[in-house]
């Protein structure tokens, strides 16, 4: 247990102890509400180049389950490794205990090079992030000093991003995915509706392939760093083939059709997020975690919007008036997390159907 340091852009410093992998590293400092859920949190690939801040005091206490598998997907984890730069905790967990563990969490990031510090204040921490906004930020042991690195300028999706086509599911549905860093369980949810999912790169030319439809996936960092998906989504557009989006897939349908993105304050990450489906009185409680939005003002006049963000009035999806485009900026999927919008990968099934 080294004493190791926070450090932010501002110089605010935190000091703490190490429990994972002990090296510096530096990225974009967010926090994160979920009081469970960490081993997917922590291999969400959304979260790429950051530094992830729990604001649930106590992490660990259930440990790490076994690495298996099922349909070829890592059966309890969001990918196939750990993403987050570092991790930020108030009291770290020595002891765990869960039937299903395998090891402590800390053995497991130190198995992946992953950094760890607790004995934070993170309230504080929190507080910070909430008024001046997500931040550079770093984790540096006295012997290794390192400067501060913005990850938002890098092409995530590209370190995200699978490099081969692979196919999971059976059926005489298609669906090709475009994988800009994509959550497990989004394949899970597909494939147990009978679907067969051929997963691309972020960067393929799925144009000339023969689909049902087409999945565009969360993932991290700038949209406007993968104008190569674009141009590719906007070839799919002059098509009928149904189309649906989640989190970054949700900006990047958006910018093929003619709308614009920026960068929010602290993004959205958490569970709890309400959105309210538009012309209605229906809200969901969503999972989100994503640090770019669409712009409202910036939707063409054939598109509309399709979920607002009950707390900031953000977008929270977007479809097109007439044909079978659809998108959210929210996690229907979950995992870990809220699954009252899963219904969605229904209604995307039934264009599908509809259109073939």
């Amino acid at each position: 247990m080294q004493k190791v340091k926070l450090v932010l852009e501002d110089g605010t410093t935190f000091d703490g102890k190490s429990f994972g992998y002990e090296k510096s590293v530096s990225g974009e400092v967010v926090f994160y509400t979920a009081m469970t859920g960490y081993p997917e949190s922590l291999t969400d690939p959304s979260y790429t180049g950051q530094i992830l801040v729990s604001t649930y005091p106590m992490i660990g206490n259930y440990g790490v389950p076994a690495d298996t598998k099922q349909n070829g997907l890592h059966r309890h984890f969001e990918s196939d490794k750990i993403h987050i730069t570092g991790l930020v905790v108030d009291s770290y967990s020595f002891g765990y205990s869960h039937w299903n563990a395998q090891s402590s969490l800390a053995e497991w990031m130190k198995s992946q090079q992953i950094p760890g510090i607790f004995g934070i204040d993170t309230r504080a921490l929190t507080k910070i992030l909430r008024v001046k906004g997500s931040m550079l930020g770093k984790i540096e042991f006295e012997a290794e000093p390192i400067e501060l690195v913005d990850p938002n300028l890098m092409n995530l999706v590209a370190q995200a991003s699978t490099d081969t086509v692979e196919t999971y599911g059976e059926g005489d549905t298609t669906v090709v995915l475009v994988d800009c860093g994509v959550k497990n369980n989004i394949i899970r949810c597909l494939i147990k509706r009978g679907v067969k999912v051929v997963r691309v790169p972020w960067d393929y030319d799925f144009t000339d392939m023969q689909y049902d439809g087409l999945f565009l996936t969360n993932g991290p960092g700038d949209p406007t760093m993968c104008e190569i998906t674009v141009q590719h989504i906007r070839k799919a557009l002059s098509h009928d083939k149904p189309i649906m989006g989640i989190c970054l897939g949700n900006q990047l349908l958006g910018l093929a059709a003619g709308c614009k993105t920026y960068k929010l304050k602290y993004g959205h990450r958490s569970h709890n997020q309400p959105v309210l489906m538009a012309g209605t009185n229906r809200c969901f409680i969503t999972s989100q975690n994503h640090g770019y939005a669409i712009d409202q003002q910036s939707i063409p006049d054939d598109w509309e919007t399709l979920f607002l963000n009950v707390n900031d009035n953000t977008n929270e999806g977007i479809r097109h008036k007439a044909k079978p485009f659809f998108s959210i900026q929210f996690h229907p999927e979950a995992s870990s997390g809220p699954i009252d919008t899963e219904f969605l990968f229904d209604d995307f099934i039934q264009k599908i159907k509809v259109t073939k």
